[in-house]
């Protein structure tokens, strides 16, 4: 069942635990990801970034995939489709092409033209039905040729943001995208515990759930995040398990060259991955 996020994620601020946005690639990720959140009677958000919308031809695409496939499988849980780290002439163009929520990201712009741009993208993506998500504070790491240094957010230029009527916030609290390196100082739980307070309880999103200790995560659920983005580790849990395939001979045994065949391994170790990710959040069973 598509729809927007807004509801999903009013639902686990209310029921203090945090649905998992998925970042998907191509067809054996949606579907491990649409099938877990059935089997677990979860809501989920497919997330798609700039890069990976590119890569399957384009959001027109990828929206049409998510529904037919939604249709086929017949799915009854609630699935946002949802543009991850979007700049203006993206989140426009998935609106356009049938998502369901969008993100702006212009954690990058001075305060004043991220509030300038995410107003108007406010504006359009409620008139359509879409919920939308914001950012303060970059995310560290890197995210299709974006790098941050994992910014804390200011949490008077949160409440800027918040107050402009969008659904969920991303505010940098210490995160990054991809791998976290052992120097890793965590979570910035003061800073967080502050933004909660000045934006007045709305939503908030933690980016770069990959790696994240489980008592973090807990933590930070307690503290007002609803939303927690992975990737990173669906793409290793996937990697591990073609290599393990592969390095055993398998893809050289009867048919086992065959793409259905070959990318089995990965598709079900994003399966488990999924799991594991949305019984820490706490999504399990409340769809």
């Amino acid at each position: 069942m598509i729809v927007n996020a807004k509801d999903m994620i009013a639902a686990a601020k209310k029921g203090k635990y945090a649905v998992g946005q998925f970042n998907i690639n191509n067809l054996e990720w949606t579907k491990a990801v649409l099938n877990t959140a059935q089997e677990l009677n979860s809501p989920v958000i497919l997330g798609v970034s700039g890069g990976a919308g590119k890569y399957m031809t384009g959001f027109a695409t990828v929206a049409a995939m998510v529904s037919a496939m939604d249709k086929s499988l017949k799915i009854s849980v609630p699935v946002a489709v949802h543009l991850d780290h979007g700049g203006y002439d993206e989140c426009l163009s998935c609106i356009e092409a049938g998502f369901t929520s969008i993100m702006f990201d212009g954690s990058h712009f001075e305060i004043s033209e991220n509030i300038k741009k995410t107003t108007e993208l406010v504006e359009i993506a409620h008139k359509n039905n879409m919920s939308i998500e914001a950012e303060v504070g970059s995310i560290g790491g890197e995210e299709d040729g974006v790098i941050g240094m994992g910014e804390i957010a200011d949490p008077e230029a949160c409440k800027a943001i918040a107050d402009l009527n969008v659904d969920f916030l991303a505010a940098g609290i210490g995160n990054i995208h991809g791998v976290y390196p052992a120097n890793w100082k965590g979570l910035d739980f003061d800073a967080l515990e502050k933004i909660n307070k000045k934006t007045d309880g709305i939503p908030l999103v933690l980016h770069g759930g990959t790696g994240i200790p489980e008592e973090m995560i807990k933590r930070a659920i307690g503290l007002g995040v609803c939303k927690i983005n992975v990737n990173t580790e669906c793409q290793l849990s996937f990697a591990e398990a073609t290599r393990a395939y592969i390095e055993a001979g398998k893809d050289k045994v009867g048919k086992g060259f065959d793409p259905r065949k070959l990318l089995t391994p990965g598709y079900e170790a994003i399966k488990k991955t999924v799991l594991e990710k949305m019984t820490l959040f706490g999504s399990v069973g409340r769809a």
